[in-house]
């Protein structure tokens, strides 16, 4: 499949930048750019502007790709940014086939304190909040939704599965598999064990029989766990996970289900009646399809589709 990437958890640098002391040769030869330079990515994509003109270039990046899977992937901001999305969706009749949600607690030990601590939707939240607005679009079953974010055991995965995910991008686990300890000098290219290093002499520390072992064995045992989590609840699938399988203490005294913590939608919901679907309404009266931006949802609000929030 094809992915285009609009933002992700904290990485290397500040948002899309490889650093000079990683642009070798054949990365510079490869992706055009100059040794001993920043490599850059711009904080926009050149070729779409607009929720509508995404969705017209996911559909050319499948046309130009043969038919292969096209689809984005996000780290969510803006709540109206989602549901801008939504509208681009059932106004040009173009769906991706999937959508990646990515946490703000993904990325490389490597990427800013700040960025990582603070900066988008965690990775629960998010992939809650996604699932929830295809399903009051009514769009949830037409494509397929992924989960990255420090992911790495096999109830990582289960918990995310019970809040909408189909499947999940792990690479963190896989990197402690082959070396990784966390010296948080990724962007540097010294990483001690070679794993991030361009340095033919540090990635020599990369024994491949033995790495090779070491990452099959990790993903063979977690996905056992998986089955095995799934089976001491009752399950045949981890697609039959729920909501209401996980349980969270929200107080000293209290434990609650992410059922009662996440709000949920019926399928169809925005469409029929968006004053009943809350915080999602909300962020649906604010979202154009046409912009990013967000817009003016006090036009809903008069109209009676949507409650203002009050302060008590």
């Amino acid at each position: 499949m094809v992915e285009l990437k609009l933002s992700q958890g904290a990485k290397p640098g500040h948002g899309g930048v490889l650093p000079a002391a990683k642009v070798t040769a054949e990365i510079a030869a490869i992706r055009g750019v100059p040794m001993g330079e920043d490599c850059i990515s711009p904080a926009a994509h050149s070729a779409f502007s607009t929720p509508v003109e995404l969705m017209q270039f996911i559909a050319l990046m499948r046309g130009l790709s043969g038919g292969k899977p096209a689809g984005f992937k996000l780290c969510v901001g803006h709540p109206w940014e989602v549901m801008a999305l939504c509208k681009a969706m059932l106004d040009t009749g173009i769906t991706p086939d999937f959508i990646v949600v990515d946490g703000k607690e993904g990325g490389t030990g490597a990427a800013p304190l700040e960025f990582m601590d603070h900066m988008g939707m965690p990775l629960r939240d998010g992939l809650s909040f996604v699932h929830n607005a295809l399903v009051g679009c009514g769009l949830r079953n037409r494509l397929r939704l992924g989960a990255s974010g420090k992911i790495v055991s096999a109830f990582d995965m289960a918990r995310v599965m019970a809040l909408g995910a189909d499947w999940c991008n792990a690479a963190r686990g896989f990197m402690f598999a082959v070396g990784c300890i966390q010296a948080q000098t990724c962007h540097t290219g010294l990483c001690p064990t070679g794993v991030t290093a361009q340095d033919p002499y540090r990635q020599r520390a990369i024994v491949v029989p033995d790495k090779a072992e070491r990452v099959f064995n990790f993903h063979r045992n977690t996905v056992q766990a998986l089955a095995e989590l799934v089976a001491a609840a009752g399950l045949d699938h981890p697609g039959q996970l729920g909501p209401q399988h996980f349980l969270r203490r929200g107080a000293a005294d209290r434990v609650v289900s992410y059922a009662q913590q996440y709000e949920t939608l019926e399928p169809g919901q925005l469409l029929a009646d968006p004053g009943s679907a809350g915080r999602f309404g909300q962020a649906w009266s604010l979202a154009r399809s046409h912009s990013f931006a967000r817009g003016d949802g006090d036009a809903g609000l008069r109209a009676g589709r949507v409650q203002p929030v009050r302060e008590r």
